[in-house]
């Protein structure tokens, strides 16, 4: 069966989670068969790829699929290895289509995202991935300069224009809403990741971004498309100083390995000791600034815990054994 677009859901016990994203997709897909353009006519398929779920996942995804059209089949898979790099590998491995769209199980896409994903990518034939607009849908109101640490919880509003991410800006989009091209795939990521993502025994990250990495490193583009828009559940203990604290401690003990990947065997010593030095510099700039208002603003803590954790990344990630 030929697939332009495949939709992949990894999820860890979201039985709870699962079925407002899967009743948006419907409508999702309702709407892309109702104004889609001859030129914009495509196939797509839904697979939900249950990281070892303990709950009824499994379950819930079976009643959906008794209901579910054929015309977008609705598929389950089973991935034992706990990581969000196992789940997206497992992903490509089931996909049928050209285009692979990740949604989190908190994701709930505008109804004309599935189109919008695939228009953008036969618009631009040399996007190797590209990320869509994401909006925090909050359970309780985030704390004061939330925006600054907002891109690490997967929001991401850049205007309502594509832009294109850089190498030299080091900045990528999250996988949340990410669609990710399977030939830059194919060509690109490694089989093994050495971040393989968050689990209850690692807290380390940036699994999404060392992906992305390898992709923009070999040439093709990566973008930002505000057409595909998103809400981002955030329930009230993501918003918490404890999970805050250890989400960007986990992003930035990641730092290491995305940052090595863009240089050359004989540029990685010297660049290793540049980044050493600039977040020296970002550490001591960032103490001047607030001095002891780390303690009570919990977006400038966060901030601290996060240049902290990237100076000792390369360190971490060598005694814990990534590199071994």
């Amino acid at each position: 069966m030929n697939v332009d677009l495949t939709v992949a859901i990894p999820t860890y016990n979201g039985e709870k989670r699962l079925p407002e994203v899967l009743e948006r997709l419907q409508t999702c897909c309702q709407q892309a068969m109702l104004v889609a353009s001859p030129s914009e006519q495509f196939s797509w398929e839904v697979i939900v790829v249950d990281n070892n779920s303990t709950d009824n996942t499994a379950a819930l995804v079976q009643a959906y699929q008794k209901s579910w059209s054929k015309q977008y089949p609705l598929r389950y898979c089973f991935e034992p290895k706990q990581g969000a790099a196992f789940a997206r590998h497992h992903a490509f491995k089931e996909a049928r289509g050209k285009l692979v769209g990740f949604l989190d199980d908190d994701n709930l896409p505008a109804p004309d995202w599935v189109r919008a994903a695939y228009v953008f990518a036969q618009e631009h034939p040399h996007a190797g991935a590209y990320g869509s607009q994401i909006h925090g849908l909050f359970e309780v109101a985030p704390p004061e300069n939330f925006e600054r640490i907002a891109p690490f919880l997967a929001i991401t509003e850049r205007g309502y224009q594509p832009l294109r991410y850089k190498p030299e800006r080091k900045l990528l989009p999250p996988s949340a809403g990410l669609v990710v091209r399977k030939q830059a795939w194919l060509e690109t990521v490694p089989n093994q990741q050495i971040l393989t993502g968050r689990t209850h025994n690692h807290i380390v990250t940036g699994e999404d971004l060392e992906m992305l990495s390898y992709i923009q490193a070999r040439g093709w583009e990566i973008w930002y498309n505000p057409s595909m828009e998103i809400d981002h559940k955030i329930p009230h203990w993501r918003l918490e100083r404890y999970y805050l604290l250890n989400l960007l401690r986990g992003i930035g003990l990641s730092r290491h390995v995305t940052r090595m990947l863009g240089f050359k065997t004989w540029q990685k010593p010297l660049a290793f000791a540049a980044y050493l030095i600039n977040d020296l510099r970002k550490i001591a700039l960032h103490l001047l600034k607030y001095r002891q208002q780390v303690r009570t603003d919990l977006v400038a803590a966060c901030e601290l815990q996060l240049f902290l954790s990237s100076l000792s990344s390369p360190f971490y990630l060598w005694i814990k054994g990534y590199y071994h």
